[in-house]
């Protein structure tokens, strides 16, 4: 699969106990700072740009720092920001090292509070000043917020225009900044509320301080700053003062989990990754449900609050089908049911062949699905072989036994990932012939010219890959037919919850779709469609239509997939190539609960995303047709 830039990755941790505890149960204080490195060490394919953390100290006297942030650029961000963390410390006598007071008292990122974020750039923008998390500076401590999330807005722009109304002035146009500042602003009113407050009861100086920070509700907070959010989220934050909290977008769009015990509290985008820096079994960890916030307070006390009415829940299946690591429990299991789904389709496509077909996968992520596709071939097979066992109608002999039940499904480690094309290679020519051999091949794994190649890759996007490599790379086995199959279904619309899709002409069932209409003499469906979608620009975004799903209207999935072969098959493939894809019905028995399929549906789970894919057909005819 061609790889996509995706949804960011979220870590939290707040410890419980005073560093002195871990000091003296784990042999250092910074019990919470080295969990924080697994939990994002263990979250790294979600995020490869940068790395950002923060922690907060609770004890901390005034004058003293008590928020710190640390920031990276580049695949070795993680490395390189827990190096400087840890380069305050390398000069340290071992008695102060294993003080945890004096740590307390004296050292940076010795605190009780952390939080990790790890990021793909899903707007093009990059450069250290996009890195989370962001700061909001305040000489108040309760006003003091650091952000960081795994998000994508729909509706900056308007969200843009109405606080810049109401005087506020973000410092970027970006989703993050505007967030902060919202979010930071309504911190800011409700520290005010308590001042006026505190000072009604006679308080003053220092105890109104005190009060402010231990009466200080989060609720209130996220529930004036957040209903506006259209998009997928998880964001995180910090306060000055101890308080921590997280919340989720009421579709659920995007993944957060949870646990915690006397010790620690923990939050990350991923289950498994909690399970192995805790060593806890799954069923203790929680999901934070859609629209729901979870909060700490200064003092440690855990609350969760309905900040937003939960809407129809749309979680994202491309996180169970990709994104996600396949060692949770249940993503493993969904995976190899979406395998394990394909088998009708490629015994279709193979005549029924098995004997004759050699089974494989594309590297890495393709590999689960791969094994249920197996199992299922496994299953077929031994239903074949009791039929025709029963078949003989006589008791069988030895040797007409073994011949029966010594069939096998074949299966071959053909595709190996070989290299890493560098982006300082040169353009043009050079470049697609090195791209050519990104993928290496196990010679001799199947009988030439006389056995079908089945290949299983986990999704099928622009389709680059197939063409500038592995196509011909399989062709050079002589294979009679290569299948390639994907374990999700088509992707035919951008995604604008997270992931670096969102223009139409680089999914290749989109050019597909129009290669047909405009074969078949058909290109009116395209204008239609257009004039449709132009003449919603001036509706509330509620009330707009999708109409880019009357391009693929007029055709099967089989005949957009025959179309994507003829767009795909390099010049001079001697085999005959099928594309098998994975059904809606398919997707959805394999994954229950993550109903969110509007990549292959068309089906946005919020107004934003029919907006902007509105937008997005409009740009693509307005710069390829003149209607």
């Amino acid at each position: 699969m061609e790889q996509l830039k995706h949804e960011c990755g979220v870590a939290m941790i707040r410890l419980m106990k005073p560093l002195e505890h871990y000091q003296q149960k784990y042999g250092t204080w910074m019990y919470g700072l080295n969990k924080l490195y697994l939990l994002m060490e263990k979250q790294h394919n979600r995020g490869q740009e940068a790395a950002g953390l923060a922690c907060v100290k609770l004890q901390a006297a005034p004058g003293e720092e008590y928020m710190f942030r640390e920031r990276g650029l580049g695949a070795g961000a993680i490395t390189e920001i827990f190096g400087t963390v840890h380069s305050y410390f390398k000069d340290l006598r071992i008695e102060q090292l294993h003080d945890a007071k004096y740590a307390e008292r004296c050292l940076p990122f010795a605190g009780e509070l952390y939080m990790g974020h790890l990021r793909y750039s899903t707007t093009g923008k990059s450069g250290i000043s996009y890195v989370h998390p962001f700061l909001r500076r305040n000489n108040w401590r309760a006003k003091n917020l650091a952000l960081c999330g795994n998000f994508n807005l729909t509706n900056v722009d308007e969200i843009f225009a109405s606080i810049t109304a109401d005087g506020q002035h973000p410092r970027k146009y970006a989703d993050t900044y505007i967030m902060l500042e919202q979010v930071g602003h309504r911190l800011d009113r409700e520290v005010e509320r308590l001042y006026t407050e505190c000072k009604g009861e006679g308080l003053a100086g220092m105890d109104i301080t005190h009060a402010i920070e231990d009466r200080i509700d989060l609720t209130n907070v996220l529930k004036t700053s957040s209903p506006t959010w259209d998009g997928g989220y998880v964001i995180c934050g910090l306060t000055g003062s101890g308080e921590s909290f997280a919340v989720r977008d009421p579709w659920g769009i995007r993944p957060a989990f949870w646990y915690m015990d006397d010790e620690i509290f923990v939050l990350a985008s991923e289950r498994p990754v909690i399970q192995t820096a805790l060593n806890i079994p799954a069923d203790s960890i929680n999901e934070l449900q859609p629209g729901q916030a979870i909060m700490i307070s200064k003092s440690g006390q855990m609350r969760l609050a309905q900040i937003n009415e939960p809407k129809q829940k749309k979680a994202c299946s491309f996180e169970r089908i990709y994104f996600s690591r396949g060692s949770d429990v249940d993503i493993y299991r969904e995976r190899k049911m979406l395998g394990e789904k394909l088998v009708k389709p490629i015994l279709k496509a193979i005549d029924n062949d098995v004997i004759h077909t050699v089974f494989s996968f594309i590297p890495n992520t393709a590999e689960v699905a791969f094994y249920g596709m197996l199992e299922g071939f496994d299953n077929y097979l031994n239903q074949l072989k009791v039929k025709r066992i029963e078949a003989l109608g006589h008791k069988p002999s030895h040797t007409e036994l073994e011949q029966i039940l010594s069939q096998r499904i074949r299966s071959e480690k053909v595709a190996i990932k070989d290299i890493k094309l560098r982006t300082f290679i040169a353009e043009g020519n050079t470049r697609n012939d090195l791209a050519a051999h990104v993928y290496d091949i196990t010679y001799g794994s199947l009988v030439p010219y006389a056995d079908n190649l089945v290949i299983i890759d986990d999704s099928i996007v622009r389709g680059t890959t197939l063409k500038q490599s592995i196509i011909s790379i399989l062709d050079r086995l002589h294979p009679k037919k290569i299948v390639i199959v994907s374990s999700s279904p088509q992707v035919r619309y951008p995604d604008y919850y997270g992931i670096d899709m969102a223009s139409m002409e680089q999914f290749i069932a989109f050019k597909a779709a129009i290669a047909l209409l405009e074969e078949r003499g058909m290109t009116g469906i395209i204008e239609s469609a257009y004039r449709k979608s132009k003449a919603q620009l001036d509706k509330p975004k509620e009330e707009m239509v999708n109409y880019v799903k009357e391009i693929y209207a007029p055709f099967t999935d089989e005949e957009i997939s025959a179309k994507m072969v003829e767009l795909l098959t390099p010049a001079g493939t001697q085999a005959k190539v099928e594309i098998v894809y994975q059904t809606l019905e398919g997707l959805h028995e394999a994954c229950p609960d993550h109903t969110g399929d509007w990549y292959f549906s068309g089906d946005y789970p919020t107004p934003g995303g029919v907006k902007l894919v509105n937008q997005a057909f409009i740009n693509y005819v307005e710069e390829n047709y003149k209607f």
